[in-house]
């Protein structure tokens, strides 16, 4: 969990100037002017179908309706999607209307597109018109893609700084689109939860959001982030939720940071959470109204396949930091459903790169791993799970017979092309993932993990003292030589990821930002790993 690296160099200056550049002109382009009132909170994309996409923004019907109010009347609202920016040709358009019983947001799920192909939009409500979003397509399904190239973020907490990682991706020209992998706003009140030295701006509303209303007001606070609504503008987002999205380690019955005494029925605050989520984010989701699922599967061609899971909804509490109920055969992250869906998509999925939206670390971390084979009745003994004393319950680690289910079926059919696209932990990661920890380099694998920091969040080198990259780097070494497994490790950044994939090798790239407390700060690339098709993981170049 993040810090900030050396001075930046003279060429990396200049590029992330010219980043900002190119993201702010999307932001003071006439159209975005002209929609500051109406659509005041941008517009957005996500989930690439070869034929479609979902659109989304938010229409402010009169001053008072802001977010959470349930004020104003229902309005109609115009979509138009272009082959041009100018929309001298438009392929397709419609009508909605925005109603306050969904927070005046509007999501439309466009269809009938060609693949692979860059589409502009908007938006016309009041007789005025919204900034103008861009968003490609996915490839066919029997097409083959030369490489596909995703952002990969997580973790941005509005009070623990400026979200220049999102300016820095917006500034690029080669993204297909960005991975979000959790935690996209935090639930805290005010002053409770800042970054390094404090709070850097404040949260709205100022106490934890609990209610419908709280939740409505705090994304429609996110969503006014100049840089957030840049990358919203340029790219669609593919993404999942972790805790924070409702409250800090939540489960499928509670959450650690929820006081049913003095904050209510869990279910309730739940309820709220998500559906606020599924209104104010560009997500497909399925199942009902009373039970929506956002565990889904996106194929880009015969390339890639992306599995995003949710591994809050379904899971069970997280045991107690060094309990043996670890490794409870009952304990589920995934829940048993999601489980099958995914075991069997990776088994039988015929992309050649197989990817998974991870909110959570899957790669063992404990002190030191141990062998079940052969050490058991010393685990037994000192009643610590089977696998070794794993410092984080709250990931893959608390849930350890889930683990074995999926790498067993993946190592049994020698499915090792997936690759683990992570968040949560604030800190970044390079692991492969084996079956047996303590056996590694020995033994089966089942594919790699690739953990990006956070673009914001207080991390691990936060915390320690000293300036970054001083207690922390013998930190990372102890964790890399009792897990020799975990090939990389930097507990300091902040920043985001750029995961290219192509057919011979998936290219995982680290960037970090200089300071999140300055809103113009600069970005450099900190580190490179890949992972070879039908191979193990080795140092980028």
């Amino acid at each position: 969990m993040p810090t900030r690296p050396g001075t930046l160099g003279r060429r990396a200056l200049l590029q992330a100037g010219a980043g900002a550049v190119a993201a702010a002109s999307m932001l003071t382009a006439p159209a975005a002017r002209a929609a500051t009132q109406v659509f005041g909170h941008g517009v957005a994309s996500g989930d690439p179908l070869p034929d479609g996409m979902i659109l989304w923004t938010r229409v402010t019907v009169r001053p008072d309706a802001v977010p959470g109010s349930g004020l104003g009347d229902p309005a109609t609202v115009r979509w138009e999607v272009a082959a041009d920016e100018q929309f001298t040709e438009i392929v397709t358009s419609g009508t909605t209307t925005a109603t306050a019983d969904s927070d005046h947001t509007v999501k439309v799920d466009v269809r009938g597109l060609a693949p692979a192909q860059y589409y502009w939009y908007r938006f016309t409500a009041f007789g005025e018109e919204s900034a103008v979003g861009r968003a490609r397509t996915a490839p066919a399904a029997g097409a083959t893609p030369a490489r596909l190239r995703f952002g990969v973020v997580s973790c941005s907490n509005w009070e623990a700084g400026y979200f220049a990682a999102y300016r820095h991706l917006a500034g690029r020209n080669d993204l297909d689109a960005i991975v979000h992998l959790g935690d996209y706003l935090y639930e805290y009140a005010t002053g409770s939860y800042g970054g390094r030295s404090g709070s850097v701006r404040r949260h709205d509303p100022v106490h934890e959001i609990v209610s419908l209303a709280d939740y409505r007001i705090r994304h429609g606070q996110y969503k006014t982030d100049p840089d957030l609504m840049a990358l919203h503008a340029r790219l669609p987002f593919i993404c999942t939720w972790d805790d924070h999205e409702s409250a800090d380690n939540s489960w499928s019955g509670g959450a650690g940071n929820h006081d049913p005494a003095t904050e209510g029925d869990w279910p309730a605050r739940r309820a709220a959470s998500v559906r606020a989520y599924l209104e104010w984010m560009p997500v497909r989701a399925e199942g009902t109204a009373a039970a929506p699922r956002i565990y889904r599967r996106l194929r880009f061609g015969t390339l890639a396949e992306l599995s995003m899971l949710d591994l809050r909804s379904y899971r069970d509490a997280a045991p107690h930091l060094g309990s043996p109920g670890s490794d409870d055969p009952a304990r589920s992250i995934t829940g048993a459903a999601q489980m099958d869906w995914l075991t069997a998509g990776l088994v039988s999925g015929s992309a050649r790169w197989q990817l998974v939206g991870n909110s959570v670390m899957i790669s063992p971390l404990a002190f030191p791993p141990m062998d079940p084979a052969t050490t058991a009745a010393v685990t037994e003994v000192l009643g610590i799970p089977r696998e070794g004393l794993a410092p984080n319950t709250d990931q893959w680690d608390g849930y350890t017979a889930d683990r074995r289910r999926l790498l067993t079926a993946l190592t049994d059919r020698n499915a090792t092309n997936i690759v683990y696209l992570t968040g949560d932990i604030h800190s970044s990661w390079a692991s492969d993932v084996p079956l047996d920890a303590a056996a590694y380099p020995n033994g089966p694998t089942a594919g790699a993990e690739f953990v990006v920091p956070s673009v914001t969040s207080l991390g691990i080198g936060d915390l320690l003292p000293g300036p970054p990259r001083t207690g922390s780097v013998a930190l990372e070494h102890s964790i890399r030589t009792l897990n020799r497994h975990i090939r990389y490790t930097e507990l300091d950044s902040h920043g985001y990821g750029v995961v290219d994939i192509a057919a011979d090798q998936v290219r995982m790239e680290w960037f970090y930002t200089a300071d999140v407390t300055d809103p113009g700060t600069g970005v450099a690339l900190g580190a490179a790993w890949v992972l070879p098709r039908d191979g193990r993981l080795q140092p980028g170049t």
